[in-house]
């Protein structure tokens, strides 16, 4: 006997193929697939509904933190002050740490080109799976 249905892909959806794991059915005979299809670029804010697991920021607030440490403490020196500096300090940092984390994950990290082929690999893999 085969059974098919279609799920969002959720925690619930995990936790559900671990109990039917646990109640004897092996781990050869389930098959889990996503029908969505991912877009070929990433998002430059995650929302809470979706994440791609790609973080612009993390890197910008690190500089912007140690940029705007160093602007204070020269700006004692400067003509500004070390208010100004601190925040000239700051938003430099934080661009110029979004531009690395942009440019390599520009360069670095693309989806696969999934709007050509995914329909024949998928329904050859689903045909493939369901004979064998």
């Amino acid at each position: 006997m085969q059974v098919f249905s279609t799920f969002n892909h959720s925690i619930y959806l995990e936790l559900a193929i671990v109990a039917l794991e646990r109640s004897g059915i092996p781990k050869s005979q389930i098959l889990a697939i996503p029908l969505e299809v991912k877009d070929d670029h990433f998002l430059l804010f995650d929302s809470i509904h979706q994440s791609d697991g790609i973080s612009l920021f993390d890197i910008a607030a690190g500089l912007a933190t140690a940029f705007a440490v160093i602007g204070v403490s020269v700006g004692f020196i400067l003509t500004w002050g070390p208010i100004y500096w601190g925040l000239i300090g700051a938003a430099s940092g934080f661009i110029i740490g979004f531009l690395i984390n942009f440019i390599y994950y520009s360069l670095n990290y693309s989806y696969p080109n999934t709007k050509s082929h995914r329909k024949g690999d998928l329904s050859a893999f689903l045909w493939d799976s369901l004979f064998h």
